[in-house]
C-alpha cells in the first residue's frame, strides 16, 4: 500500500514539474494515435475477439440482431 501511495506522490511531482505544456502534448500525441486507423482497426479485432471468447461486447449479438451473417457449415461437394 505504501508503494503506490509513494508512486502516486512521486508521478503527481513529476507531472507538475513538467507543466501544463507537457500535459497537452502528452494528450495530442495520444489521440492522433488513438485516432489512427491501423490503431482503430486492431481495437476493433480485439474487441470483436473478446467479445467473442466472453460473451461480452456487443448488447445487439445477444438479441441476435447484430447485422452479420449466420455461420454456414462447411459443406464439400459428392463427386
Amino acid at each position: 500500500m505504501k508503494g503506490i501511495l509513494l508512486g502516486a506522490a512521486v508521478g503527481y511531482v513529476l507531472g507538475a514539474r513538467a507543466g501544463r505544456g507537457r500535459y497537452d502534448q502528452i494528450v495530442r500525441t495520444y489521440r492522433r494515435l488513438a485516432d489512427h486507423p491501423a490503431v482503430q482497426g486492431a481495437a476493433g479485432i480485439v474487441r470483436a475477439k473478446v467479445g467473442e471468447k466472453t460473451g461480452f461486447g456487443n448488447r445487439a449479438n445477444a438479441h441476435g440482431q447484430n447485422g452479420t451473417a449466420q455461420r454456414r457449415e462447411s459443406v464439400i461437394p459428392r463427386a
